[in-house]
């Protein structure tokens, strides 16, 4: 398929609520999820939000076995979610760094749910049900803030915590940068 111009934090559609999907495994619907997937990796992302592309639905994709620009993290099953709702499983948080495709070159610690619960449908309109936890569970809430016209620098507490990428985690590879 095809890599997408991914929206940057500025573009008024970023800050729109998207509109629940209604038809699955169309002939359009598998080209835009195939063309998510190409543009995820393509930056070496964790995940996608269909609104960072243009495109105002409530469609998120995410999953890698590895990602350079989170050396740390574990393995993230690869996963289309649509129509999510997210229920924490406990008032627990943490805090931790979080960059965003749609914020490139910037890094800030977010405080997120540690544990949660999330369900939706996949792109064939077969139930997706998970509980989990840690980064999975991170890479989640972030995904599906954008479905509500969130980024991540929004939910930014401390701007002490919050810089350039580059000044912050100086190993990190420069091209490798958010």
């Amino acid at each position: 398929m095809s890599v997408r111009e991914i929206l940057k934090m500025g573009d008024p559609r970023l800050l729109r609520v998207a509109e629940p999907v209604t038809e699955f495994d169309t002939p359009a619907m598998r080209a835009l999820i195939a063309d998510m997937f190409d543009t995820m990796h393509d930056a070496n992302g964790a995940g996608l939000a269909a609104p960072q592309i243009g495109v105002n639905l409530q469609l998120v994709i995410f999953g890698f076995k590895d990602n350079q620009r989170y050396p740390d993290a574990p393995p993230v099953p690869q996963t289309v979610l649509i129509n999510p709702i997210l229920t924490p499983l406990s008032n627990d948080t943490d805090e931790a760094f979080e960059g965003c495709l749609s914020v490139p070159g910037l890094r800030g610690v977010v405080e997120r749910y540690t544990r949660l619960h999330y369900e939706g449908v996949d792109q064939y309109g077969a139930p997706i049900v998970r509980d989990v936890d840690g980064f999975h569970a991170r890479v989640v809430q972030h995904e599906v803030d954008h479905l509500h016209g969130i980024l991540y620098p929004m939910r930014i507490t401390d701007f002490s915590r919050f810089g350039f990428t580059s000044v912050m985690f100086p190993d990190l590879d420069p091209g490798e940068d958010d």
